[in-house]
């Protein structure tokens, strides 16, 4: 799910429609919240891209962006059940 380019990590996910993905953007920013750590996200209908980095630690994956990461792919599992 996750691929690592230029010390980033990337995913895109897909749903069923526009709702679906607001909604998974929607849990995905409360955790985010909670950790201190946001995503540059986008989303165009049922699409969400998501580049996760650690910009305090110079533009680089850290820790806390696999952690992030574990997170949403537990979500977005549970809008594919």
């Amino acid at each position: 799910m996750w691929k690592e380019r230029s010390n980033k990590l990337r995913a895109t996910f897909k749903f069923k429609d526009f709702k679906q993905a607001f909604a998974f953007m929607t849990e995905v920013a409360m955790y985010a919240e909670t950790q201190n750590h946001h995503p540059e996200w986008s989303n165009v209908y049922n699409t969400v891209k998501i580049v996760l980095c650690t910009h305090d630690a110079g533009n680089t994956i850290t820790a806390k962006d696999k952690k992030l990461a574990k997170t949403i792919r537990k979500v977005y599992e549970k809008y594919q059940a």
